[in-house]
């Protein structure tokens, strides 16, 4: 179930990315829903999915 919610929560993201608010809305809960370990994985993740997304890095405060 846990990995189903992951999986879920990058959907998410993928599909909010376009307004960097609603990304940081879905970023935060995503932090809390999900696991310490999730946690660390989805960070690596979005650290690559927002390489070329300089409008998103503004969220990258909340997962540090």
């Amino acid at each position: 179930m846990a990995r189903a919610m992951f999986e879920y929560t990058k959907i998410v993201l993928q599909k909010v990315s376009f307004n960097s608010e609603l990304f940081c809305i879905e970023l935060e809960k995503a932090l809390k829903r999900l696991l310490p370990f999730e946690v660390e994985e989805l960070t690596i993740w979005i650290k690559q999915y927002t390489a070329n997304k300089p409008e998103l890095y503004v969220c990258l405060n909340l997962i540090k």
